[in-house]
């Protein structure tokens, strides 16, 4: 038995600021995250990894739509497009992994799993859907779109235009968590759970659908970590540390602090919706939920002892 790692790899794990997403730029991002990340296995941990897909699900989406409107190719539903980023994304991971082990000289198996998350079809997230997704539009583009698909749009905050929005409802169960388990314990890297999952839900008869959703990263990949018993989480962002007053001369770096003081900060509206509140809230369900601390920073900083914000049990800090 190993003492396990899930490290959820940020957006910047691929593509960073101010890039165009190519191939050769994602390519050495992810090389130069999974060097980094090797450091947690050089401490005798195994590791699972995690991904978001929001840029690249973002394109497929785009392709999508254009090929539809050129050529007239089948528009693929969500699922398959979410299902399309993981494996492709994981594909990449995989292989920049096995080039840093090569030159590393240490003998590892990588194995990408594409991940299917069961959500509940009565999660009230389906009444109030509010995850952005693909470009933005012009309200009366917007407006055919939402006739022709049967989609629902909303302003963008910073008025960039329209974006479709689709419901984030919370992750049940990951499929397969019991192989991951397996193959992580075994000593091998599983990259599993790509962008918050495939989201599926179950008929009474057992039969298993897809559905139009997007599932919270940083959440599945908590979920995922409790149930194979992760020793510890990791989620890869591009901060070293968590602030609070972020952004202003009083803020303060968060060294270490128990669930209670991380739900304080939550609640006090210290961590924005759209940034460091949902990393705060798979934190708090995962160490609520029998693991043993979360670790917040950068990928940069792995190599150091006591690197990030780490949030622990109750009167552990």
């Amino acid at each position: 038995m190993s003492k396990i790692a899930v490290v959820a790899f940020g957006g910047n794990a691929l593509i960073r600021a101010n890039e165009l997403g190519t191939i050769e730029q994602q390519e050495k991002n992810a090389y130069d995250t999974c060097i980094k990340v090797v450091e947690l296995i050089k401490n005798g941990y195994s590791i699972v990894i995690t991904h978001g897909n929001g840029p690249q699900v973002g394109n497929i989406l785009l392709r999508n739509e254009a090929g539809y409107s050129q050529f007239k190719i089948p528009k693929m539903p969500l699922d398959i497009c979410v299902a399309d980023s993981q494996g492709g994304i994981g594909y990449m991971i995989e292989r920049q992994m096995r080039n840093v082990l090569n030159d590393l000289n240490m003998d590892k198996n990588v194995v990408t799993l594409v991940t299917q998350v069961l959500v509940d079809v009565n999660d009230p997230a389906f009444e109030n859907p509010t995850k952005p997704i693909g470009a933005f539009y012009l309200k009366e583009e917007a407006d055919l779109l939402t006739k022709a698909n049967k989609w629902i749009f909303k302003e963008d905050p910073r008025k960039r235009g329209w974006r479709r929005v689709v419901a984030s409802p919370k992750p049940i169960e990951i499929m397969n968590q019991d192989i991951v388990k397996e193959l992580a314990n075994r000593g091998h890297i599983v990259i599993a759970a790509g962008g918050g999952g495939v989201p599926i839900y179950r008929h009474e008869n057992n039969y298993l659908e897809a559905i139009e959703a997007v599932i919270d990263k940083d959440l599945a990949s908590a979920l995922l970590a409790a149930k194979i018993g992760a020793d510890a989480f990791f989620i890869i962002t591009d901060v070293p540390k968590v602030f609070i007053n972020f952004n202003t001369p009083n803020q303060k770096a968060l060294n270490k602090i128990d669930v209670d003081e991380a739900k304080e900060y939550l609640n006090n509206g210290e961590f924005a919706a759209g940034s460091m509140g949902p990393k705060i809230s798979a934190a708090i369900n995962f160490v609520e939920n029998g693991g043993g601390e979360t670790v917040i920073t950068e990928a940069s900083e792995l190599q150091k002892p006591d690197c990030g914000t780490r949030i622990v049990g109750k009167g552990s800090s």
